[in-house]
């Protein structure tokens, strides 16, 4: 039926070979295009991927000790307001939900809180997060 209509200029049977050989390199074409977009040609198999060691390396342990104790110090210093503003961001609430529960009038003073606050922070930790004081 399709081929009555939409291929009625061919009159010989010998001139549907090359018309379907076309079709399925368009087909063919239209596959690996759909492959390389949802990135199946790059993706890497299960069994190449290299397993973390589980192990705590004590060298690791003590740096992230060292940090934390850094941090939980500098956190320590900020003001109130920065204190209870990482504090709602720590439970994952977004930047409307601590806008009501800090009272604040505008979104954006929610966002200057935070990026001062940051800054802030960051001066505290000695303007670095992975240098040591």
């Amino acid at each position: 039926m399709l081929l009555h209509e939409k291929y009625a200029h061919l009159d010989r049977v010998e001139d549907l070979l090359p018309l379907s050989l076309q079709i399925v390199r368009y087909k063919i074409m239209s596959q690996r295009r759909k492959a390389a977009r949802r990135g199946e040609y790059s993706q890497v198999s299960i069994t190449d991927i290299p397993l973390p060691d589980l192990n705590a390396n004590p060298a690791d342990q003590m740096e992230r000790r060292e940090m934390l104790d850094r941090l939980a110090r500098a956190i320590a210093q900020l003001g109130e307001r920065c204190r209870e503003l990482m504090r709602l961001k720590l439970q994952g609430k977004t930047f409307p939900e601590i806008q009501k529960a800090m009272q604040a009038a505008a979104i954006n003073t929610v966002y200057t809180w935070d990026h001062r606050c940051r800054k802030h922070l960051l001066e505290l930790m000695g303007g670095d997060w992975e240098r040591q004081p």
